[in-house]
């Protein structure tokens, strides 16, 4: 077959699957709102169930349900008439997807679920199919046409059902005032959740293992440190542990090339004060934020003035925040 024919296909599924999820935006009226409202009232779980194609996308929006602040899980209807039922609980709503709205083993358990008082959302292709007029709150997603040129094949249908299922979740998130933070927490696992919830103290080193010389060390001296701790730089403290100032591999060169007599001098004459630093409470991305804009490769941790860490850009390559 010629090329130019597969492009064609490919060119024309793309078209009436944007077709149908452009229609969507005229059909969303005063029962999404219902939707959400009742969602949003809802003490338990979202329970999302579906057969077939529309039981995919339905795995697929509970997720992202779950993702986004509403606690929702997938329920295989099939399995739902052989003991799964006992997942639900009278607190929960059930949205249940099927284009034709005809679904026989949807239309099976829907004695039950409206024997246990639990609310229905349903989710179809026709307002007039039996889901729909059973459900409380009847979501219509009508299409043209499917993607496929002998329309059988649930596509544009299925697309249309996972576009309002986002629309539903996003407009809930929103509802919630749900936060990066929230999201995060339940992706900690994510590089998402690496970057807004790991906290410089999570990942700095501490005690024996940051590098620190007094005032009146010499260079020699501060070179041994740095090396022994492998930072690239030492702190410069006081008896109580306050911070003095900073010497760095970058402060060394500076003095070679000043061709400073790096043998006579001190480091309370050679370090720079105060020196960049950071909390320890401080998000390992500000850290990361910091050292970039400042384009240095480590930095102390200080609290209040007294140091308790110090934290190098190769930590938070190891952490996964860059």
């Amino acid at each position: 077959m010629a090329a130019t024919h597969m492009l064609s296909w490919a060119r024309q599924v793309i078209r009436i699957e944007g077709d149908a999820v452009r229609q969507l935006e005229a059909q969303l009226d005063a029962q999404f709102v219902s939707a959400c409202q009742a969602i949003l009232t809802c003490s338990g779980r979202v329970i999302v169930t579906g057969m077939g194609k529309s039981g995919h996308i339905g795995r697929k929006i509970a997720a992202t349900l779950a993702s986004t602040g509403t606690p929702a899980f997938f329920v295989h209807p099939a399995e739902a008439s052989h003991g799964d039922l006992g997942m639900l609980t009278p607190q929960d709503i059930v949205l249940a997807l099927s284009h034709s709205g005809e679904t026989t083993e949807l239309l099976t358990i829907l004695p039950l679920i409206r024997r246990l008082g639990i609310p229905l959302i349903s989710l179809t292709g026709h307002p007039d199919s039996t889901l729909a007029q059973q459900a409380d709150i009847s979501l219509t997603i009508t299409i043209t046409q499917e993607a496929c040129p002998l329309d059988l094949a649930p596509t544009a249908s299925t697309t249309a059902a996972l576009v309002m299922g986002d629309a539903l979740a996003i407009a809930l998130l929103q509802a919630r005032g749900f936060t990066p933070e929230d999201f995060a927490r339940s992706h900690p696992g994510g590089s998402l959740g690496r970057r807004l919830l790991l906290r410089v103290s999570d990942i700095m080193h501490t005690g024996e293992r940051i590098p620190q010389v007094s005032a009146d060390a010499s260079v020699p001296a501060a070179l041994i440190e740095m090396s022994a701790k492998g930072l690239g730089m030492t702190a410069i403290v006081d008896l109580q542990d306050r911070v003095l100032g900073i010497f760095t591999d970058g402060d060394l060169r500076r003095c070679l090339s000043r061709r400073q007599d790096l043998y006579q001098a001190d480091m309370a004459e050679l370090m720079t004060c105060p020196g960049i630093h950071i909390h320890p409470d401080r998000l390992a991305a500000e850290a990361l934020k910091l050292m970039q804009d400042r384009q240095i490769n480590a930095l102390l941790v200080l609290d209040d003035t007294r140091l308790v860490g110090a934290v190098h850009m190769h930590d938070l390559l190891a952490a996964g925040v860059v």
